[in-house]
This record gives C-alpha cells, structure tokens and sequence, in this order.
C-alpha cells in the first residue's frame, strides 16, 4: 500500500511509520521535524515532506509535490497533533487554546482535503484514519482545547463517512488509550496546578508505570487499513475497550446504527420518562 501519514517524525505517527515500512508498505511522513535520516534508511520506501499541516498552504503545496509521484493513493493516517493549551478554559491564553484547536482539527481536516481526489483514485477501497484522544467522549478539565478538538475530529469523520457513503473509502477514528508519548510529558511539566490533580497524578504514575500498549493501538490501525474493515466506517474505536479485531462479522450490525458513535442520551434510554409538564400558571 501507499500510505501517507501525517506526524510521522515522532510518537505514534513515527512508531507506526516504522511498522508499516517493517510490513512491505510505502510511507509519505509529512511533519514539521526533518525526517531525512528516516528516509536515508529507508530508500525507495519512505519518503517525508517537511509542513506545518495545521497551515493550509503548507499541507496543500506538499500535496501538490507529493501527488506527481503518488496520484493515487491507498489510505492517509491523520497522527499529527499536540496537546497545547493546558488550564481552565476561562483562564488558558485564548491564542494558545485556538493554536491547540487548530493543530488537532484543522492539521486533520486540511489532510484529508488535500489528499481526497488521489483516495479516490486508489485501486482498492481506500481508507482513513483519524486519531481522537481524552476527552472526546467525555468532560476533560482543564483540556478543554485538546479534548473540543479531538470531539469535533470524530464529529467530523462521522460527517465525511455519511458524505462519502456511496464511494468507495472509509474513514474511522481510533481511540489509541493513554499511550506515553510527548504529550505526558507535557501534563507532567505543567504541573497539578495547570493540569488537575488527578490528571497530573495520573501521568506521573503513567510515566513511571508505563501506560496503554502501543502495539495494540498500531494494530488497530492496521486493521483499519485492511481490508478485514472494509465498509466499517464513520466509527470512533477504542483500542484498549472494543473487540475490534472481531467487528467484521458485525459489519452489517454496524451499518447505520450510533453504536461507537457521539450521541445525545434520551432520559428514556436510562429508563426515566421525564414527560413534559402540561398546562402552566394561569
């Protein structure tokens, strides 16, 4: 497969380019860092392009660089981003919060954008991948940058999913689980006062102990890029909680139902009926 991967010059991005060059697969790693020793080691196989993919301009002129060479291509990792603004929402500096939100959606969005017309053109059915993180699926305190961008990542993979029905790509979501990366470092250095307590804790004790197995998140992806997961798409799945290796014989399960979806809870689904008050003071 041509894969292209965004982030790939470190943490998840650079352990999963490695896996894939390991598996027989091309890689285009598109980061920020120079990538030339990577590419030096692995000729013919790994190929970088140095941008900025939360700058549209950046991401769209390596595009244009990249798609000579790759006109067609089989699937697009989106690992880029950074956990950025740490603290209340009301207090953080808002050009930090904004810069956190625009690394994490718009570093997302633009891939997509720039590369959509050579997935289409793919030889089989192509794939992407978005990577989520904490918060998306829950109130995150005092990461309220990170965790609004990452919710409207998954938003925006459900959307691209129901745009993209009648073709031939799927594009899912991965929840990797609290893996050590830069980013906990980020929460250790910022302290309990900036992070919260629990959070701060919670990171210290990760680095120490270790944290979520990274294998298993690299072989979620892989999975995702598969043809074992063709037509699951518009999906957020959880590396470390759900039974993804076995979600193809519930393909047809899957197909147009919320489940591994962001949805409003009904007070009925709880078993309550709040039924509205009628009639009112006179």
């Amino acid at each position: 497969m041509r894969i292209v991967i965004t982030g790939s010059s470190s943490g998840i991005g650079r352990a999963l380019a490695e896996r894939l060059l390991a598996g027989g697969h091309q890689v285009w790693g598109l980061a920020r860092s120079d990538q030339t020793g990577m590419a030096a080691r692995h000729r013919d196989m790994f190929f970088a392009s140095r941008c900025d993919v939360a700058d549209w301009l950046q991401i769209d002129q390596a595009a244009r660089s990249i798609l000579p060479a790759w006109p067609a291509i089989d699937a697009l990792v989106t690992c880029a981003g950074l956990q950025g603004a740490i603290g209340r929402a009301t207090a953080v500096d808002p050009r930090d919060w904004s810069a956190t939100v625009r690394a994490n959606l718009d570093g997302t969005y633009f891939a997509i954008r720039a590369f959509h017309e050579a997935l289409r053109r793919a030889p089989r059915r192509a794939k992407i991948v978005c990577f989520s993180g904490g918060g998306a699926s829950k109130a995150r305190p005092n990461f309220s940058a990170y965790a609004a961008a990452k919710t409207a990542v998954v938003r925006l993979v459900e959307t691209i999913a129901a745009e993209e029905r009648d073709t031939v790509i799927d594009i899912n979501a991965v929840a990797p689980g609290a893996i050590n990366t830069r980013m906990t470092k980020a929460i250790v250095a910022a302290g309990p006062a900036a992070a919260g307590e629990a959070e701060y804790q919670a990171a210290v004790k990760q680095v120490t102990a270790g944290g979520a197995s990274l294998d298993r998140a690299l072989a979620l992806v892989e999975w995702l890029l598969s043809p074992a997961s063709d037509g699951i798409t518009g999906r957020l799945i959880s590396a470390v909680w759900d039974p993804w290796p076995d979600l193809s014989r519930h393909r047809e399960d899957l197909a147009g139902s919320d489940i591994y979806a962001l949805r409003r809870i009904l007070p009925q689904e709880r078993g309550k009926q709040w039924a509205p008050e009628r009639g009112g003071a006179s």
